[in-house]
């Protein structure tokens, strides 16, 4: 592994970048709702959250390329304005621009930063006795040694080289890299350009081991503070030191948790909670519970708050007194008993306005994937196969994949790894009958359907304007649309299947592409990176369902999560001979 350079400086711990209030929509539909926390340098934090949680759209928010509803976000450090980056799905450089033309551009404010120091030098040389000369050489000097500019080549090799980059020819136009070598030059551009404040979403996507190693390390010593957004469980588990959670929790005063808020006022949908990503499933679960369990017992006590407040007013009853007193009597009793209506009825009311005011919300329902079989309208035997269903016999894609032969049989599970590069998509798309080899014979048994969930399927040729539900009945058919609904999967709310695609998170549009090919399961599915973009839990329930597929599935992927609990068959790719 590839070691990542010495941080620009030492964290600096008063450097910190929080975010108040802030609230943003689009259209009607709310995203972010007065979320409040604070990020700090030395404390890489991980922002989670369901897919349309806002977590995207916070991290925008924060970069200054879109403006919240409400809200604010200051960026507090050793010098007046902190620099902010943001890693996110568009590079920053064009795809005319060659390797070097776009590190240069990530490097410039660092080497401009060593050229003020020349010059403030040489000012300072010809005028030893100026305190502006020396306090300006200062301050050069200063920002220089913050941003790294004396090791800035040696950063430029390291990185590229730690990132899988270090083999790309720097003459080649970016445009020509693969669309994974394409997000990490991203994000080597990004680290190189040194922010003061860096932010990261899913920046682990098209990472191999090596370079997840890379970057965790790079993290773990970054000068300024560093938020990321990741679905990634193992990187969240060993990258950050904390974590807040976008999705709503119990109101703070309410419910005794674990998670708890980091004292910046956290907002109805926040929750922090210091410590691994493995240790905050367990106290999610059990916080969830506790909810659940105290809003039952809060509405039964208000259910008797309710009726006691119709019963007291009838306590007392008014209209018996002693039949002997006379008319002073019984207006003496009368009054009496008025006054212990009203003081029991006050009482009441008062309670019932104490726990009406102070009552947690009710648990939103939670998405929960239905399983890969729940769009089968037939018995599971149908996806049934006997012998080998897919063959490659020394099948080979030049420059993308080494010869491979593969005899899958029906009803197998396989796992297929390597690094970035060794062919894993192309292998499926071979299978998918989407490439053809450029040697060997690829061959699928007579009668087998085959289904590809994309590495990053979003469904990009549908119309951002349409519905996810139209876009539903679009592709599976008006038929199939109506025999298993959109709503079968758990895989969309259903307040979101009528919201407009373009509305929608990358991680929900790619929920919709999963639902379309579950729609009427193949008999061969192939999963290519399936925990990209979805949330921590549907990636979870996603892996369990694998095993329980009655017909065959073949998974490629980079996810140390899935890879340490797979129990099925192994395939290791190799790197193919040439292959920079």
């Amino acid at each position: 592994m590839a070691h990542p350079p010495h941080s620009p400086a030492t964290p600096n711990t008063a450097a910190h970048i929080r975010v108040s209030g802030i609230s943003a929509s689009y259209g009607s539909h709310r995203v972010l709702t007065d979320v409040s926390f604070s990020v700090t340098a030395g404390d890489p934090t991980g922002l989670i959250g369901e897919n349309g949680s806002g977590k995207s759209t916070l991290l925008r928010i924060m970069a200054g390329l879109r403006a919240p509803d409400t809200g604010e976000v200051r960026a507090v450090g050793p010098v007046d304005s902190l620099r902010v980056g943001l890693l996110h799905q568009e590079p920053p450089f064009a795809p005319h621009d060659t390797v070097a033309q776009a590190v240069e551009a990530a490097v410039r404010t660092v080497r401009d930063a060593a050229s003020v120091v020349d010059r403030a030098a040489d000012a300072l040389a010809r005028a030893p006795e100026d305190e502006g000369a020396a306090t300006a050489y200062a301050a050069a000097l200063d920002t220089a040694e913050r941003i790294g500019a004396w090791d800035v080549d040696t950063r430029i090799d390291v990185t590229l080289g730690g990132l899988g980059l270090g083999g790309v020819g720097r003459d080649r136009p970016t445009g020509a890299l693969s669309g994974g070598q394409r997000s990490r030059l991203s994000l080597a551009w990004l680290l190189l350009s040194t922010p003061d404040v860096l932010l990261l979403d899913e920046p682990t996507n098209h990472l191999d081991d090596a370079a997840t190693d890379f970057l965790r390390a790079t993290l773990r010593s970054w000068h300024g503070p560093v938020l990321l957004a990741s679905h990634d469980r193992a990187f969240l588990d060993t990258a950050v030191t904390s974590l807040v959670d976008l999705d709503p929790a119990p109101r703070p005063h309410a419910v005794t948790s674990d998670l708890v808020g980091d004292g910046t006022g956290t907002g109805i949908g926040v929750t922090r909670f210091g410590g691994t990503y493995s240790q905050y499933v367990l106290a999610r679960m059990d916080t969830r519970e506790r909810w659940e369990r105290t809003y039952r017992d809060e509405q039964a006590q208000l259910k008797k708050l309710r009726a006691a407040v119709r019963e007291q007013q009838t306590v007392g009853h008014s209209d018996r007194s002693p039949k002997t007193e006379g008319r002073a009597a019984k207006k003496f009793y009368a009054d009496r008993n008025a006054t212990v209506v009203s003081r029991r009825v006050n009482d009441a009311r008062t309670r019932l306005a104490t726990v009406e005011n102070e009552q947690i919300r009710k648990p939103p329902r939670e998405l929960y994937f239905q399983g890969l079989t729940a769009g089968l309208t037939g018995s599971e035997a149908a996806l049934h196969r006997t012998g080998p269903v897919l063959t490659a016999s020394a099948a080979e894609v030049a420059g993308r994949m080494a010869p491979v032969s593969l005899a899958v049989s029906a009803g197998e599970s396989w796992l297929i790894t390597g690094s970035n590069g060794v062919g894993k998509s192309t292998l499926l798309s071979l299978f998918a009958r989407r490439l053809e080899p450029t040697r060997g014979s690829v061959h699928v048994a007579p009668g087998v359907r085959v289904g590809l969930l994309d590495q990053d399927a979003t469904l990009p040729g549908a119309d951002p304007e349409r519905t996810a539900a139209h876009i539903y009945h679009e592709l599976v058919g008006e038929s199939r649309a109506e025999t298993v609904p959109l709503g079968t999967f758990g895989l969309l709310a259903g307040r979101d299947e009528n919201r407009r695609v373009g509305e929608l998170s990358v991680g929900q549009r790619r929920r919709l592409a999963l639902a379309v090919l579950l729609a009427d399961p193949p008999h061969v599915l192939l999963l290519d990176e399936p925990t990209n973009h979805f949330s921590l839990m549907l990636a979870t329930q996603l892996e369990a369902a694998v095993p329980r597929y009655p017909g065959t599935v073949l998974v490629a992927s980079h996810d140390r999560w899935l890879r340490r609990n797979w129990t099925g068959r192994h395939l290791a790719l190799e790197v193919p001979a040439g292959t920079p």
